[in-house]
């Protein structure tokens, strides 16, 4: 068994790893070619999803020597959930739905949450350094292509901590809209799954809808971006190096949640390096059989539209009225059941493109799907005023992270 381990990437999932196997003995040491961990967000609101499994994560983190209050979150039991014509209804659960946490190089942060973890460990973690891929044991790295983009603007808000989740095909092309505050900070975000030109009028459309909707009193900090890119490799071992997180495919397909996901497969990680586990066994076992299922929600997502997102609205609100907890329609969504298992062979085929990535690993990649004629349409005019509002606000000085002008 080594004694020295190198990882390479000190996000989420390397860090979980490091801070198992330091804790474990072992000389750890993390490469990480930007100046910090989070230094690939801006400050954004990202969501941690407690619907794919019984248990609690942030108590199952605890069971892993993961200490979850080394970060802020807020954690929800109720959202505002609305309907592609407009129409608002609440999923509610008596525990919790999901938490809310910062990215970003913020001390509150979860990326500087799990940094002090690895250190405190005694992980050791290189910045701003660049290394061979095949002098790392375990491969943490972020994405390198795109299969959905997200666009989101913070802002000041007096409006009270809430959450809002919108199926708007218009706003967001084949995905979702989403509302954040959080402690007078709000994040007005829309996630496209069709390649748009001059993205940046889906954000100010959606902007538009928000404050037309809540009493916002919005006051515009910066805008910011990120890329998702979701595949399946073949292998998650690939020339005695284990791959993890966003660098293994381990992505949500349908909603894009990742961070469980990442943290899940660190810990895996290491658990395998230290003989606990079989890496590649406990992967297909706990996470591939979400991932596929997600892969084919996805799949149907693609070809609904708003009256498909109605019906789906429609039918969350009627489980939950029978069950009596609307975290039972999202478990539902997520189990492989014998439907969609059948449909998976057409979903591989018809929605994912087999591809040799340069690490010569095999994947089946999802790749940005086109736009559709029904995505062309003329902003309103209260979007032209914010898209007018927000030239404004960035001659002042305010940050933009990502490009308006195509995705």
């Amino acid at each position: 068994m080594k004694e020295r381990i190198d990882i390479l990437g000190a996000g989420l999932s390397g860090l979980a790893a490091a801070t198992i196997l330091a804790k474990a003995g072992k000389e750890v040491h993390v490469h990480e070619i930007r100046k910090d961990s989070g230094a690939r967000f801006d400050g954004d609101f990202q969501g941690i999803e407690n619907w794919t499994s019984e248990t609690d994560f942030f108590e199952e983190m605890k069971t892993w020597g993961l200490e979850p209050e080394e970060f802020k979150s807020n954690a929800f039991d109720i959202i505002d959930l609305i309907h592609p014509d407009d129409v608002i209804t609440n999923p509610v659960t008596s525990g919790t739905a999901f938490r809310v946490v910062e990215r970003g190089t913020d001390e509150h942060c979860i990326d500087q949450g799990f940094k002090r973890m690895a250190i405190s460990a005694g992980a050791k973690i290189h910045y701003e350094v660049k290394v061979n891929p095949n002098d790392c044991d375990i491969v943490a790295a972020g994405p390198k292509d795109s299969s959905a983009i997200a666009f989101g603007e913070i802002f000041h808000t007096d409006h009270p901590n809430h959450v809002a989740f919108q199926l708007n095909d218009k706003l967001a092309p084949g995905a979702y809209s989403y509302l954040i505050i959080i402690d007078g900070i709000g994040l007005i975000c829309t996630c496209l799954w069709r390649k748009q030109k001059k993205s940046g009028r889906y954000l100010n459309e959606t902007i538009a809808w928000y404050e037309s909707n809540y009493e916002l009193n919005r006051i515009p900090i910066k805008r910011v971006g990120g890329k998702g890119d979701f595949s399946l490799p073949e292998k998650y071992i690939h020339e005695n190096k284990i791959y993890v997180g966003e660098a293994g495919g381990l992505q949500d397909f349908m909603w894009g949640f990742g961070m469980r996901y990442a943290i899940t497969s660190g810990v895996l990680a290491a658990q395998s390096i230290l003989d606990q586990c079989d890496y590649e066994v406990e992967v297909r076992k706990k996470l591939v059989p979400l991932i596929k299922t997600s892969a084919i929600n996805r799949f149907l997502m693609n070809r609904i539209g708003d009256r498909g997102f109605k019906l789906v609205a429609r039918y969350w609100m009627r489980d939950q009225k029978k069950n009596g907890d609307g975290l039972n329609f999202m478990k539902w969504v997520y189990q492989p059941g014998f439907l969609r298992k059948s449909l998976w062979p057409l979903v591989k085929l018809s929605m994912l493109r087999k591809k040799k990535l340069k690490d010569g690993r095999l994947v089946y990649r999802m790749p940005f799907r086109k736009p559709l004629k029904r995505d062309l349409w003329d902003p309103s005019q209260k979007a032209n005023y914010i898209g007018e509002q927000w030239n404004e606000v960035r001659k002042g000085g305010a940050s933009l992270s990502f490009s308006e002008s195509d995705s």
